[in-house]
């Protein structure tokens, strides 16, 4: 009897076990895989940063790659860290959109609590292929450093500031541009304007405070970088116009990689069509305020500035600029009617990537439009990037200072045929 209910006893074990066994095997055929679910989101989102030899710590191309960070990149998705996206895209379209949805969001988490399966091979989307030159086609004109740009093995590199001629003998029109680094390892962003001649040629030796003796050229542009951003190439029968004489002047924020770096960056642009009528202008500017005074521990501090344009032109994209204490950032266009439309918010403003917003479709700001940029800042002990929490903060360069900049870009409204009104 009792032999006969030890056997009865482990048959419902072994039976229990099969259920077990079974159920578990219905939630791995259930559970997401790499090759026919998760490689489809890196690849559309990730693997232009998160490749071999390039500017991410990891390559996420193949199942052997990925499957080491698989808990790492699930926590940086829930927590929206990665894909590297701040605006909210619930209150406007951005064509440049980074942001992962809900869905694909969960898709990589039950990917990871269903032990990161591989899948099968024939799931696997095409590998992603990316250009090995420029990827606005070959340039018209290369613009290149003077010297290299030393960067040391290890520590923490100042934001430097490097001017490169254009040596341009008149004004020229350009349909497309693209920062090219030297070395994508150590390359983090650049911020880039082109100034005005102001007869004196470009040295090309680094500084560590911005030339205030030039001026802008208002409305030109050659293309900043963060690692996820390629070159811009513009709508057909738009342009952007590069004055005679003008320099670029960049600032550059390089990081460190265990071993010395010599960078030489580049920029490339794409002639207009010479033969088409005049472009509608691409151009833009800045909404800036440097008269403030940031409270000690302060941390919802607000700084706002505005700008009226001067004639019908369209909002097109928006980069707002501050440093380690900056919060949110928000763009505003109010119309002569008094009607008026939020154009970007970005609730969690995250001074490591600098990108700038491309509208899905563009504002009209008729004549006499406002853009009114309002950031705010976190001087508080919460904020863990402050530098000095009991410190009274002004606008200067340097990362333990702060600056308010509301970088915006246009594009000419077309022009009105008179004989029809449209």
């Amino acid at each position: 009897m009792r032999v006969s209910t030890m056997l009865i006893g482990a048959c419902a074990a072994l039976l229990m076990l099969g259920v077990a066994g079974t159920a578990n095997a219905e939630a791995a055929a259930d559970a997401p895989t790499f090759a026919k679910d998760v490689a489809p989101i890196l690849y559309e989102n990730c693997v232009a940063c998160h490749r071999p030899n390039h500017l991410a710590p990891m390559s996420l191309i193949t199942y052997k790659d990925a499957r080491p960070w698989a808990r790492a990149v699930k926590a940086k998705v829930l927590s929206k860290e990665m894909p590297p996206w701040g605006a909210d895209s619930s209150i406007r379209a951005y064509e440049n959109d980074a942001s992962l949805t809900q869905a694909e969001i969960d898709t990589i988490a039950a990917w990871v609590d269903g032990g990161s399966l591989e899948g099968n091979a024939a799931d696997l989307p095409e590998v992603p292929q990316f250009a090995d030159g420029w990827s606005i086609g070959e340039p018209d004109l290369i613009f290149t450093f003077l010297e290299p740009f030393s960067v040391p093995a290890d520590g923490t590199v100042p934001y430097s500031y490097v001017t490169v001629p254009t040596n341009l003998k008149e004004d020229v029109w350009i349909s497309a541009h693209e920062f090219r680094p030297g070395d994508r390892r150590v390359v983090h962003h650049v911020i880039a304007q082109v100034m005005e001649d102001d007869g004196k040629p470009a040295t090309g030796e680094v500084r560590l405070q911005r030339d205030r003796t030039r001026t802008r050229a208002e409305g030109a542009s050659v293309g900043g970088y963060v690692p996820n951003r390629i070159g811009t190439v513009y709508d057909d029968g738009v342009a952007v116009r590069l004055p005679a004489g003008a320099d670029i002047e960049a600032q550059m924020h390089y990081t460190t990689i265990g071993e010395p770096v010599d960078d030489v960056s580049s920029w490339g642009v794409v002639l207009a069509n010479p033969s088409e009528t005049r472009p509608r202008e691409a151009g833009g500017g800045q909404v800036i305020n440097v008269q403030f005074a940031i409270e000690p521990g302060n941390a919802d501090y607000a700084v706002t500035a505005n700008r009226t344009i001067e004639k019908d032109t369209y909002l097109a994209t928006m980069m707002p600029h501050m440093h380690v204490r900056g919060k949110s950032a928000k763009y505003t266009v109010t119309r002569p009617d008094g009607s008026s439309d939020v154009a970007l918010w970005v609730p969690n403003y995250d001074f490591n990537w600098q990108l700038n917003y491309r509208l899905a479709e563009p504002i009209f700001m008729p004549k006499g439009s406002v853009i009114e940029a309002e950031f705010h800042y976190d001087n508080s002990g919460n904020n863990r990037f402050n530098p000095d929490p009991t410190a009274e903060v002004h606008w200067g360069d340097q990362t333990w200072e702060e600056m308010m900049l509301g970088y915006y870009g246009t594009v000419e409204a077309p022009a009105i045929d008179t004989t029809t009104g449209q």
